[in-house]
């Protein structure tokens, strides 16, 4: 019976080879009572490899056994019904056809080599240099080279832990690909991929490569700006603290604090608790201006920022010494004044007790 669609290319390269064999058969060889048998059957072999191959028939008179392919081969023994030949350099998945004859019926026989290669590259595509935490991460496997592709796999991995694996696929170079939300947790962890070249069932083994790790850091920044805490007026030439706090920043440690008073940069001292990082300095002005205090923290290429305005005054010593003069004379005027007025009362009062005890008049001045 014909097949009902279309046959794939390797199909339609066996078919054709088997109806040319078939055209140039004898009448009555297509019921041939002795098989041709090719060993070994379908054999997986390494890319650039060899093979021994055997043709072999229980026919009591077989001869003209020989092996039809287009691989380098060299015959290494024959004998009553069977031929051996030594095959070199196999690069490619082919077809080997066995033929001979048996009592003058044309006998054949097929096997299928398929041929594995190990991948030449297996790498993990570069990790942001910071992925912010909360945020999908897109991890993605190249393969280069590979075969047979139906048996490779590739395998994304954080540390161990296996995040997701797909069949490598046809194209060149393979690249899978596997989406991950960040978290705090990933800080640090190293991501890599692995091909599993699994062979088992023809009766090789389980292959595996794997790529060079890759560590991701990962972080979180508020969207809050920093607490500035500065005074609102200084005296110029004379230190003031500045103190600067964000909370909720992660990893804090790792994060830059640039602490400035207009052009000149502070010389800050940076302590981190937790989500909580704290920066401190000394500030002075050195004129007397309205100056700006200015707080900037960055994290993962991003930035929080904080300004405040400091103005800084002078004391003019000419004032102070005239603001002296004047208070000093205001003193000296105030005493003045009470003293004649304490003066004025006691002699009023003298005055009042001296005529409560005369019962004369006291004579006029």
């Amino acid at each position: 019976m014909m097949p009902s669609g279309p046959l794939p290319r390797a199909c339609w390269t066996s078919f054709i080879s088997l109806l040319l064999v078939c055209c140039l058969l004898p009448p009555g060889t297509q019921g041939q009572e002795f098989q041709l048998r090719v060993e070994p059957q379908n054999p997986v072999v390494p890319a650039g490899g060899s093979l021994l191959v055997n043709c072999s028939t229980d026919c009591p008179s077989a001869e003209l056994i020989s092996l039809e392919t287009s691989l380098l081969k060299e015959s290494v023994g024959s004998g009553l019904g069977w031929a051996a030949f030594q095959l070199s350099n196999v690069t490619g998945d082919i077809q080997l056809l066995c033929s001979g004859f048996c009592n003058g019926s044309q006998m054949i026989g097929f096997s299928n080599i398929t041929v594995y290669r190990f991948p030449e590259r297996v790498e993990l595509a570069p990790l942001p240099l910071w992925q912010p935490v909360g945020e999908n991460l897109t991890l993605r496997c190249m393969v280069s080279s590979g075969a047979p592709r139906d048996h490779l796999t590739v395998v994304l991995l954080r540390e161990e832990e296996e995040l997701g694996r797909q069949p490598a696929g046809d194209g060149e170079p393979a690249e899978v690909t596997v989406t991950v939300l960040a978290s705090r947790d990933d800080h640090g962890a190293s991501f890599s991929c692995r091909t599993e070249l699994d062979l088992r069932s023809q009766g090789l083994g389980l292959f595996q490569n794997s790529s060079a790790p890759r560590k991701l850091r990962t972080f979180a920044m508020p969207t809050t700006p920093p607490r500035l805490v500065v005074p609102r007026f200084s005296e110029v030439e004379t230190s003031w603290p500045v103190d600067c706090t964000l909370d909720g920043l992660f990893p804090a440690s790792e994060a830059q604090v640039q602490l400035a008073l207009g052009d000149q940069m502070l010389n800050a001292t940076v302590v981190s608790h937790g989500d909580t990082l704290t920066a401190t300095a000394t500030a002075k002005a050195e004129q007397e201006s309205t100056q700006e205090i200015v707080c900037n923290v960055t994290l993962g290429g991003e930035s929080r920022e904080t300004r405040e305005n400091v103005k800084a005054y002078s004391r003019n010593p000419i004032a102070i010494t005239i603001v002296l003069g004047v208070l000093t004379i205001l003193g000296l005027v105030i005493l003045a004044a009470a003293s004649v007025y304490v003066f004025g009362v006691q002699k009023r009062r003298d005055i009042y007790h001296v005529r409560q005890s005369s019962t004369r008049l006291p004579l006029a001045p």
